[in-house]
């Protein structure tokens, strides 16, 4: 039988499932939002950037691009994802 969704894909569609599941869990009330803070919303933007890398890499074929399109791609969320996570902890 043919393979109808890669198991490449399907892994990663799980994991930013489970992602979003658990940013999901950080931003509603959870037993973490007093002690932690903007913790708790630094990790939601940090998941956030992770899936959004993911979402290049395999759902816009960034892994098959050149060398060069890829580094821009992962220094730009990098970049962006440590400016928003800065801003979120001021």
């Amino acid at each position: 039988m043919r393979e109808f969704v890669p198991l490449r894909v399907f892994l990663v569609w799980v994991v930013l499932v489970v992602a979003t599941a658990a940013s999901w869990w950080l931003g509603a009330d959870h037993p973490l939002a007093g002690v932690a803070g903007h913790a708790g919303s630094a990790l939601v933007v940090v998941i956030a950037f992770v899936k959004v890398r993911y979402v290049g890499l395999d759902f816009m074929d960034l892994r098959s691009a050149p060398a060069p399109l890829r580094l821009a791609f992962t220094l730009w969320i990098v970049s962006a994802g440590v400016a928003t996570v800065a801003l979120v902890l001021v």
